[in-house]
């Protein structure tokens, strides 16, 4: 199964739901990030994120959000905030045993989001 999208090696939209869950609840419990979902219907965030995340997996769904600048505009996310949900996101992978490998592949995925994601004014 070579030719399987890193979508379909995570176990489809299911897979990739329970993990945004894990995440978020991750997320949601570390105060050092948590306030910038204190306005966020969490609900909605998780299905959002599902979508995000599947469509950067390489899966069928088609993420129609803002770009990532757009979307994280104004919040003054800083390099140390980035890192730490990307940790959460990691901790998230290796609950659900995803491999090392495509837990790489998602972590690398988010990575090249981080300049339009990080303000350039807050960054490191």
């Amino acid at each position: 199964m070579s030719d399987a999208t890193l979508y379909d090696r995570l176990g489809g939209e299911p897979a990739v739901g329970a993990v945004v869950t894990e995440f978020y609840d991750r997320v949601l419990a570390d105060d050092e990030v948590a306030h910038h979902f204190d306005d966020i219907d969490m609900s909605e965030q998780r299905s959002h994120q599902t979508k995000f995340l599947s469509a950067v997996a390489g899966g069928p769904m088609q993420y129609e959000g803002d770009d990532m600048e757009t979307a994280h505009e104004g919040l003054e996310i800083t390099d140390a905030e980035f890192d730490a949900i990307a940790a959460h996101l990691d901790g998230a992978l290796r609950e659900f045993d995803v491999d090392d490998a495509d837990r790489e592949a998602v972590l690398e995925a988010v990575e090249g989001f981080r300049d339009d994601i990080v303000e350039a004014a807050y960054g490191l």
